[in-house]
Order: structure tokens, then C-alpha cells, then sequence
């Protein structure tokens, strides 16, 4: 059976989501998980979990594109052992890649590999560029907006309010809320 997968980032790419449907189904994809969420967090790709675990020997998960499936060679490479261990392939419409065969698998090890080299040439000219920027006294980097809050987190805390409706009256994230309330109850200790 093949297996369709399709991936958006943001609710906006609506256009881009049906287009993967399309070459999906027209590829012959008899089941189709589809999700819009960022490749970055790949605790919240519940869809790319079930497509996961729904394959079977025999079958072959479809992704349109490469970047719509891993977000680095380390994930690509885990969910091709998930596959290779189920008796699962993977299948790449715009490479014409087909893990199935031999060929297909040391190729899309080989891509992924030059994938991540490149990332890694990106982020260490960022990098270089940034410490350039704080030298020219141009960078300061971004402002803490959560801790700048610790206050109005403590006040909430202490009137019962739990630390998921901290964060969405503030704006900031969960884990901001619970690091400020932990750091609160060390210095109490300390103190």
C-alpha cells in the first residue's frame, strides 16, 4: 500500500498542502496523513507518528518533497530505520527516489549528508557574522520578554492561577513559566 504524508509549516500555505494532496493521490496513495505544523518541533507531528505506525511490510510512505518529511539527517535517518524495520520504504516524488531499491537508499543517504553539511556551513557563517555584528557593537540580540515578566508571573502564581493561563495572559511560553517560578522557589531556599 502507499502511504501518503504531506507537511505544511503555517495555516497560510494552504495552496502548497493541496498540491502535495494532489501529486499524492495521483501517485497512487491509497491513505493520506496531512498536518500543518513546523518541521522544528517533531514532538507535535502527531500525523507523521500515525503515518509511522500505520505502515506495514509491504507498504511505502509518499512525500512529495524531502524537506516535508525531516528536518535534519539524524531524523531522516530515524525514520528510515522506523521503515527499513517494519519491511517499509520510502518514497520521494521530486527526487524520484525510492528507498525500496539498493541504489535509492545510498542516495538519499548521501543527500541528506550533503543536506546537513550545508546547514552546518550556514549556521557557522551566522554565527561568524553575529560575533562580527556584537564586535561592531551592532548586535545585542534579542530582548528576555519572559523574564522582564517575572513579576506579574509571581503575582498570578500566587493568586491560583495555573502556569498554562500565566502564559497565555502574558504571551510567553509554559516553560518560561514554570523556569521563573522554579528559579523563585530556589532563591527562596537559598535565601
Amino acid at each position: 500500500m502507499l502511504v501518503g504524508y504531506a507537511r505544511t509549516s503555517t495555516l497560510d500555505q494552504k495552496a502548497g498542502l493541496e498540491g502535495q494532496e494532489r501529486e499524492l493521490r495521483e501517485a497512487g496513495c491509497e491513505r493520506l496523513f496531512i498536518e500543518q505544523v513546523s518541521s522544528v518541533d517533531v514532538r507535535e507531528r502527531h500525523r507523521l507518528t500515525e503515518a509511522l505506525d500505520f505502515v506495514r511490510e509491504g507498504d511505502t510512505l509518499v512525500v512529495t518533497k524531502l524537506d516535508r518529511l525531516a528536518r535534519s539527517v539524524a531524523h531522516l535517518m530515524g525514520i528510515l530505520d522506523t521503515l527499513t524495520g517494519k519491511g517499509a520504504a520510502l518514497r520521494i516524488l521530486s527526487m524520484d527516489l525510492d528507498t525500496s531499491t539498493p541504489t535509492g537508499k545510498l542516495l538519499l543517504t548521501m543527500l541528506g549528508g550533503v543536506a546537513e553539511f550545508e546547514r552546518g556551513i550556514m549556521l557557522e557563517r551566522q554565527r561568524e557574522g553575529i560575533a562580527k555584528a556584537k564586535a561592531e557593537g551592532k548586535y545585542t540580540g534579542r530582548k528576555p520578554t519572559a523574564r522582564a515578566k517575572s513579576a506579574e508571573v509571581l503575582k498570578l502564581h500566587g493568586e491560583g492561577v495555573g502556569g498554562t493561563q500565566i502564559a497565555k495572559r502574558l504571551g510567553i511560553g509554559r516553560a518560561s513559566v514554570y523556569r521563573i517560578l522554579d528559579e523563585a522557589k530556589a532563591g527562596a531556599q537559598t535565601g
